[in-house]
């Protein structure tokens, strides 16, 4: 057992009072003392700041880097304009979404972001498969996450850049005399940026933004609860190896020219499936009363057969009641049908929902 790695922020965490926990082989904080609830409210109704840090940076240099990476993902990069950026997935050969990842095309080079979990998978599986193209995963910065309605007032005092930008808008840009990429993109539903910061420099930029009374930090489990009322999967819970984008609801992240074309690992399970249903779907579900659902728990129909399971589960905050995700077979799905979840060998009556839970509020 290898001790658990430590991001450029660990110092402020313990300063800041922060619980931290083994996450994916980091020390991460899962809350601090204003409590995970204080923290989730705390972004939705101002700014929030999440140490992102143990995701991996990674940088694509070479000549056709788009169009390579296009034969691992079934998103279009090669027409991804400069100072755009797209959310993305690695598929495997039977259709399986491998990770998902934050692709940027910042000019000289593909900048890209993948899960912590997934870094000794992804670096690995885009060495041996981008020819000709050198992988470089960047190990000298810290990534934080700024998000929530004040968010921009947060970051723009210290950076006007940051601004200009929209949804899903990437640029270097300078944060008191540091050269930092600003990214307004998030994983809270509210509108925000993620910025890399040199490691050095990183506490202290860091603790500029929480000078502003209107931020203050977040830990993971309000991150997890945010990300759930906004209808984000995690990977490893809601999406994974043997779940395809089609069956994960995510056919909006692949582009009507890739659909199409294919010419990407999987692509002919997912093209059927696009063309005749897939046999499973992800939905929004709301279980009645105040107690959640956590992943595993069963999901039957009124005559008792089981139909799917839970992903995720937890309180939302926002919502002020149990809100979950999960899987139901083909002939289920639609919003409005009433299920039973089966927790603790009883049966709690739930409904199928449209998702998001709670509107995203994403700057267009």
């Amino acid at each position: 057992m290898t001790e658990p790695r430590r991001t450029p922020l660990y110092d402020l965490h313990v300063e800041l009072g922060g619980k931290m926990v083994d996450f994916a082989g980091w020390e991460m904080p899962v809350q601090y003392p204003l409590g995970i609830m204080g923290e989730h409210n705390q972004c939705r109704e101002k700014a929030a700041i999440f140490d992102v840090s143990h995701m991996a940076q990674v940088e694509l240099h070479g000549e056709g880097a788009a169009e390579k990476l296009e034969a691992l993902c079934p998103q279009a990069f090669t027409t991804l304009k400069p100072g755009k950026c797209r959310y993305g997935f690695f598929t495997n050969e039977t259709g399986g979404i491998m990770d998902d990842l934050i692709v940027s095309n910042a000019g000289d080079f593909i900048y890209l972001v993948v899960n912590a979990s997934m870094r000794d998978q992804d670096i690995p599986h885009m060495r041996a498969n981008l020819e000709g193209i050198e992988v470089r995963e960047i190990t000298d910065r810290a990534l934080i996450a700024v998000q929530g309605p004040k968010a921009e007032a947060v970051v723009a005092a210290h950076c006007p850049a940051a601004a200009e930008l929209n949804f899903m808008e990437t640029t270097v840009a300078d944060i008191d005399g540091v050269s930092c990429r600003v990214s307004r993109l998030g994983y809270t539903g509210e509108d925000g940026y993620e910025i890399s910061i040199p490691e050095g420099d990183a506490i202290r930029l860091t603790r500029l933004f929480l000078e502003n009374d209107d931020c203050d930090v977040s830990g993971l489990g309000a991150r997890d609860s945010l990300r759930l009322e906004s209808g984000l999967c995690l990977y490893g819970n809601d999406i994974n190896g043997e779940t395809s984008p089609v069956e994960g609801n995510l056919t909006w992240a692949m582009q009507k020219r890739r659909k199409e074309e294919g010419g990407f690992p999987g692509a002919e399970r997912i093209q059927r499936e696009l063309a005749e249903g897939p046999a499973k779907l992800l939905v929004g579900i709301k279980p009645e009363g105040r107690a959640p659902a956590r992943a595993g728990v069963e999901v039957q129909c009124l005559e008792g057969n089981t139909i799917g399971a839970i992903t995720s589960g937890s309180f939302g905050p926002t919502v002020g009641g149990p809100v979950a995700m999960g899987y139901v077979s083909k002939g289920h799905g639609e919003a409005g049908e009433k299920v039973n979840l089966v927790i603790r060998g009883k049966t709690q009556p739930a409904e199928i929902v449209k998702l998001p839970f709670v509107q995203q509020n994403y700057k267009r």
